[in-house]
């Protein structure tokens, strides 16, 4: 009998000590930092999602090493219901209890705003006032404010075709300058692999994002950026007028064809009224329409007309762009 009581005892004390041995591992596990990867993490927690899921999904991206431990503790402490829905952007070495507080921080995580290709500043300012990041007039007024423009080396016409078509995540607590300067830098990185290209060309950069600011705004068609580019250069070298009607009815919320009213209305950006480049950009453009700015077709058309499916029939002359007209465009007033 006391052999038993001994064996037992001594199964009971090399279990005790198993289990704190255990113990002691989880503890300095769920305490020690890990290095991110390389770049950083972001990782998307999704409402409604278990809170197992989102532990693999942060063992996956490489921020914790465990991801049935922090699942563990997370029910244990009863916090896996307080993860908040979002992106998180890990940049930092956190432990695994940390990296848990993060995922219930209100001010942790981060919300996406996709920015179309084409959009206007103003649009841009209501996506984000949607996506709730403050209100729209506060990006409006921000991006033509002179000081800000300078701190971000931006022209004095504000910042559209400066905001940088793409997809962002920002916490809540960003501020709206903080947004914008954001852009503006992606618009900076994307763009910088053109300078060589865009000093061959002869174009400051304005000019770039101007020209690129019309294309993106007279096609949709990928393989018709460079053929309106080459339009547009052509006509630039011959100093005829661009005629382009997105310029005619820039700041204003119109949709389909301008009148002849409307091409008639003065404004700087009427190139219909004004040769030359308009002062500014009338949209934010996408990087192949940057790039299509800068590498023209080297063909000799000067006239384009939508063909009312998503493309258009490009000419040399003008009695062929009439013919083009009268086929595809019977009521349009555009030349």
């Amino acid at each position: 009998m006391a052999r038993v009581v001994r064996h037992a005892l001594i199964l009971a004390v090399g279990l005790f000590a198993l289990l704190g041995a255990a113990f002691a591992w989880a503890w300095r596990e769920l305490h020690t930092p890990l290095p991110p990867p390389p770049g950083g993490a972001l990782v998307s927690v999704v409402p409604g999602e278990p809170f197992r899921t989102t532990c693999s999904r942060l063992e996956t991206a490489g921020i914790i090493r465990h991801a049935w431990l922090l699942r563990l503790w997370g029910r244990w402490q009863e916090l896996d219901r307080l993860v908040r829905a979002g992106d998180y952007r890990f940049e930092q070495a956190l432990a695994p209890i940390e990296v848990l507080e993060r995922l219930r921080s209100p001010m942790a995580a981060l919300h996406r705003v996709t920015i179309p290709e084409g959009s206007t500043l103003s649009q841009v300012a209501t996506l984000l006032a949607h996506a709730g990041f403050g209100g729209a007039d506060q990006f409006l007024c921000l991006a033509r404010e002179p000081s800000f423009l300078l701190s971000v080396d931006a022209p004095a016409t504000g910042l559209e075709g400066y905001l940088f078509p793409d997809t962002y995540a920002f916490a809540w607590s960003t501020p709206p300058a903080r947004i914008l300067t954001t852009m503006v830098d992606r618009f900076r990185h994307e763009t910088a692999p053109l300078h060589a290209q865009r000093l061959d060309a002869g174009m400051s950069e304005a000019d770039m994002v101007i020209l690129a600011s019309i294309i993106e705004k007279e096609t949709g068609t990928a393989d018709e950026r460079v053929l309106v580019s080459a339009v547009f250069h052509n006509r630039l070298q011959l100093g005829m007028p661009l005629q382009s009607d997105p310029t005619a009815t820039y700041g204003r919320d119109m949709r389909g064809l301008p009148s002849a009213s409307d091409i008639a209305m003065e404004s700087p950006y009427n190139t219909y009224l004004h040769t030359g480049l308009p002062p500014g950009p009338i949209c934010n453009p996408g990087l192949a329409t940057l790039r299509a700015a800068l590498t023209p077709a080297n063909v000799p058309y000067l006239y384009f007309v939508s063909r009312n499916d998503g493309t258009h029939a490009f000419s040399r002359t003008l009695a062929e762009h009439n013919r083009s007209v009268a086929r595809f465009q019977r009521h349009s007033s555009r030349p």
